[in-house]
């Protein structure tokens, strides 16, 4: 009888529980985006008989159900702590911690991406770049540096490089990669610390040939910084610090951002009170922005395509030209720059990550 009972009770307050998660996630208003994972959260699923017939409402509803769930973010912590300690697998949603870093795992090389890629850039150069002088990097990866030493999976960044090589016979290349190690990448975040790629910049102006004097004051932002993987991992990663360089040069520079028609800084410091400090350099993503440098006598003018890597890099590269125009065709389409770049014979650099172009649908 006290067993019966026991189980009676048991039911009774798994169900209570179920009702009032249930309960609490119909009354609590959805929310529209997740502070932590930087990503706008699913929204209930368009409902008609088309969508229910083929199928398309229940996947859309769960995916929108776990996006809504009350106390999401508690559970995906325990389950993060469950995943990396108890159970001791290796990485929770695809990232991974090893020796104080995390890194999302990159994972195999996609080979039709990268050649997709390509011919992004020679429909570019073919309609707008005949009088240039065109070149191109490559940036690795975290992962470069730190999957195959942990027992990760990991591409064949050397012949990821050969392939982007061997497809773009058009562009200059310019390796960079020696000049890379993990340091040079924050703990927490995809992206490279601008404090550390001084002598990365130096070596792209040579190739270029343009001289860079690469001398800056460094500042630290008063705000701890959380990159992307804290969120991802769902584990209170350390706070990192940081740098943004600095010299009169950039101080009195000029930055034109064609979205919104207005001027702004070279380093965008209101961004610091946003969820992403890394948009402080160059205000994150922009499609198009015009700097003007009017310590510079040369003339010489500079077009960089490049992805979020170059939101930090650009400003390193800024003291040797006149003028610099920074494209991003992952916010505008390539069939459309002509209506907002004048092409007369520019420098152009090219310079996009093998995580950009492991993925190039984004490039239009």
């Amino acid at each position: 009888m006290k067993e019966r009972t026991k189980n009676i009770i048991t039911v009774v307050l798994t169900g209570i529980i179920i009702f009032g998660f249930a309960l609490w996630g119909v009354l609590m208003p959805d929310g529209d985006i997740s502070i932590s994972e930087r990503r706008p959260l699913k929204q209930f699923p368009k409902l008609s008989a088309d969508t229910v017939i083929s199928g398309d409402f229940t996947a859309d509803f769960e995916e929108y159900a776990a996006d809504q769930f009350p106390l999401r973010d508690a559970f995906r912590r325990i389950k993060a702590y469950a995943v990396y300690y108890l159970f001791r697998q290796g990485d929770n949603n695809d990232v991974y911690l090893q020796d104080g870093y995390a890194s999302k795992l990159e994972y195999p090389m996609n080979e039709d991406s990268i050649r997709r890629a390509a011919q992004v850039f020679k429909k570019v150069y073919d309609k707008y770049l005949g009088e240039s002088r065109v070149y191109f990097s490559l940036i690795p990866d975290k992962n470069a540096f730190m999957a195959e030493s942990g027992g990760y999976p990991a591409m064949d960044y050397a012949g990821f490089t050969q392939l982007v090589v061997q497809n773009t016979p058009f562009m200059q290349y310019i390796p960079i990669d020696h000049l890379l190690e993990l340091e040079d990448y924050y703990r927490t975040d995809t992206h490279w610390r601008q404090e550390r790629i001084v002598d990365v910049a130096k070596h792209l102006g040579e190739a270029m040939e343009v001289e860079l004097k690469g001398e800056y004051a460094e500042n630290v932002l008063d705000k701890p910084f959380y990159g992307v993987y804290c969120g991802q991992a769902a584990l209170p990663l350390p706070a990192e610090e940081l740098y943004y360089l600095t010299n009169e040069v950039l101080e009195g520079c000029s930055v034109y951002d064609h979205e919104t028609g207005k001027h702004i800084g070279v380093y965008d410091l209101e961004k610091a009170n946003g969820q992403d400090l890394y948009e402080i350099f160059l205000s994150g993503s922009k499609s198009l922005l015009t700097i003007e440098n009017p310590a510079c006598s040369t003339g010489r003018e500079l077009i960089v395509f490049r992805d979020s890597f170059g939101s930090s890099i650009v400003p390193l590269l800024i003291e040797g030209y006149s003028t610099v125009t920074v494209v991003d065709i992952r916010y505008m389409s390539s069939d459309m720059l002509g209506r907002f770049v004048d092409f007369h014979g520019q420098d152009v650099l090219f310079l996009y990550s093998t995580l950009v172009l492991n993925n190039s649908v984004t490039l239009k």
